[in-house]
């Protein structure tokens, strides 16, 4: 089961039954997730453990969270993370709870990275999400500043051991 964090902002437009916070069972924990509204809307999803940043099309928005899987998958396999660890991660997602916002120091990452998401894209509009999610896992965290510092490392140092 996954615990997925939504912002008041992106709670408005998915209209989810809204829960108090437990536990995710995922090895990567909760995720949160905000709207970018660019011309294509974008869903922004951290990780709270880690702060990998995953980037994907909000339409149609009632099925994100059977997209996320999917999307999580892609970015993990581009960063190199073994296919065993994604497939427990994702056959622990097949079950998604929202719930707001808690964490504050996430929530202004998440505000960092659609900053700084805007300024990569450009004036080229680089549309290749994969890519621009890659691009913002190697942004230096201050939640991370005591270990790894980056997302991707952090990503590393917790999958190294599958």
């Amino acid at each position: 089961m996954l615990y997925l964090h939504c912002t008041q902002k992106l709670l408005n437009r998915l209209k989810p039954e809204v829960v108090e916070v437990g536990s995710s069972t995922t090895k990567l924990g909760s995720w949160y997730a905000t709207v970018l509204p660019w011309k294509r809307q974008i869903a922004m999803l951290v990780n709270e453990r880690t702060l990998l940043p995953v980037l994907l099309p909000l339409a149609p928005a009632t099925s994100l969270a059977t997209r996320l899987p999917e999307a999580l998958a892609e970015i993990l396999a581009a960063h190199g993370v073994s296919h065993s660890f994604i497939e427990s991660e994702v056959s622990q997602m097949q079950v998604v709870k929202y719930a707001r916002t808690q964490n504050r120091s996430v929530v202004g990452i998440m505000t960092q990275f659609a900053y700084l998401a805007q300024g990569y894209r450009g004036d080229d509009k680089m549309t290749d999400l994969i890519e621009l999610s890659l691009k913002l896992a190697h942004t230096p965290c201050s939640p991370l500043y005591k270990g790894p510092v980056f997302p991707d490392r952090a990503l590393k140092e917790l999958t190294s051991d599958e």
